[in-house]
């Protein structure tokens, strides 16, 4: 039987739906050949706002449309976060909480016997399973690799709904993680991205930290960059930053999310930080790593956000320069505390003050690419276009263009950067 999966949302659900693709393939399942048909279509969900839930359920209509007599399988956050939406599973044939992934092959044996709906959805509301046993050993043709270390999230944000869908933290063992690495390694892989829900908070419940799972991948020779996901700012404390410093394979790229740059705003959403604790932590790590990037996300449009409070983010985001930030209106979800907030900003405006912030990030982001002007750095080259140029990014992830006579994906060069577009960096090649 051939399958499908479809995936929405982060880096974390991308790694899911690759270990599931590898369970299938590993139990005599194949991809099937037509992108919207198949005998088995995998959904693996997000749910971060109300306007993914439209998205999914947009899909599951598409997916049974599209394969009347199929098995549709609903697995992710969505699931997980409202167990009761019947309504939305009468379309699915197996629904899978963020727990049971690891079943979708005994799932589907069962179904084949049954022909009736199955849900395994655990409760999450009391104590967390241990961390779930999900390894990859092949991302396909990507070169660099995945590796999820991290689950669940204590933080409870007053706008999130994804510790309800992830449950409390939990963190792969150091010897799992070694042992994948390895087999990333068996395939060719240069460069590992850590990823977690709350990746900061990777070995709370295992008595290790972040550091503990850098310095893991850093062991293994044939791994040559390390590069972490999405950070929550105010757990990169100095002895933090001290000891990553001190793996030359880390990647200088801090993905530190800040979502406002008010403190009465941050203050509302129940971040943990103010905007002087995280102006400091900036100000280390670019004193600490060379030629380090900041890139980060930021709300606007949070209820109650004033005037005042709108410009105070945006001067605090020229302030820290971000090379990159992602910039979204906040969208109401159920279940959250912000969702409950008489003070809802109207949509106007959202989008107004959306506009005024992405120009101002993609001002500072101009300005980051320029400073990389007349740099050496070593890029690893991802793709090639139909015009000979080769596409990668240097250790700090800025991207770069270079013309090739010669197809240089998966390998590391020596770049000259040359010049600065909007959006990437052009560069010539230098003798390695």
């Amino acid at each position: 039987m051939n399958f499908n999966i479809i995936t929405l949302g982060c880096k974390v659900n991308q790694y899911e739906s690759q270990a599931m693709e590898e369970m299938l393939l590993k139990n005599g399942y194949f991809r099937s050949e037509n992108s919207e048909r198949a005998d088995i279509t995998v959904i693996n969900t997000c749910t971060v706002t109300s306007v993914s839930d439209a998205k999914n359920r947009k899909i599951i209509h598409k997916a049974r449309r599209n394969n009347p007599d199929g098995i549709i399988v609903l697995t992710g956050c969505m699931p997980q976060a409202f167990p009761d939406d019947f309504d939305t599973f009468k379309d699915c044939d197996i629904v899978l909480g963020n727990y049971a992934r690891k079943d979708l092959i005994s799932a589907l044996e069962q179904f084949f016997i049954t022909h009736s709906q199955i849900i395994m959805i655990k409760d999450n509301t009391e104590k967390a399973p241990k961390f779930e046993k999900l390894a990859v050993e092949d991302f396909g043709e990507h070169t660099r690799a995945f590796v999820k270390i991290e689950d669940g999230c204590n933080r409870f944000c007053s706008y999130c709904i994804i510790p309800y869908a992830r449950g409390r933290v939990r963190s792969k063992s150091i010897e799992d993680l070694s042992l994948e690495i390895e087999h990333l390694a068996d395939h060719g892989y240069k460069e590992v991205v850590l990823v977690g829900i709350n990746l900061s908070a990777y070995g709370q419940d295992i008595g290790k930290n972040l550091c503990d799972a850098v310095e893991a991948v850093c062991k293994n020779d044939r791994i040559l960059r390390v590069r972490l996901g999405s950070l929550e700012p105010e757990q990169m404390d100095e002895e933090v930053i001290a000891r990553l410093a001190k793996q030359p394979k880390l990647c200088p790229q801090f993905h530190l999310s800040l979502q406002s740059g008010c403190d009465d705003t941050l203050r509302r959403m129940n971040r943990h930080y103010d905007t002087k604790l995280y102006e400091q932590i900036v100000s280390n790590l670019r004193n600490t790593f060379e030629n380090a990037s900041v890139t980060t996300d930021i709300m606007v449009g949070f209820p109650g956000e004033t005037d005042r409070e709108f410009k105070a983010s945006v001067d605090f985001a020229e302030r820290i320069s971000f090379a990159k930030a992602h910039v979204f209106p906040y969208s109401r979800r159920k279940g959250t505390v912000a969702d409950k907030s008489p003070d809802q900003i109207d949509e106007r405006i959202k989008a107004d003050r959306s506009k005024q912030m992405i120009a101002l990030t993609l001002k500072t982001r101009r300005r980051f690419l320029e400073t990389q002007i007349n740099r050496v750095e070593p890029v690893l080259f991802e793709t090639i276009k139909s015009d000979g140029v080769c596409t990668g990014y240097t250790k700090n992830y800025t991207p770069v263009h270079v013309a090739s006579e010669t197809d240089l994906c998966g390998s590391i060069h020596n770049v000259k950067i040359i010049s600065a577009k909007d959006d990437f960096c052009i560069g010539e090649l230098q003798s390695n």
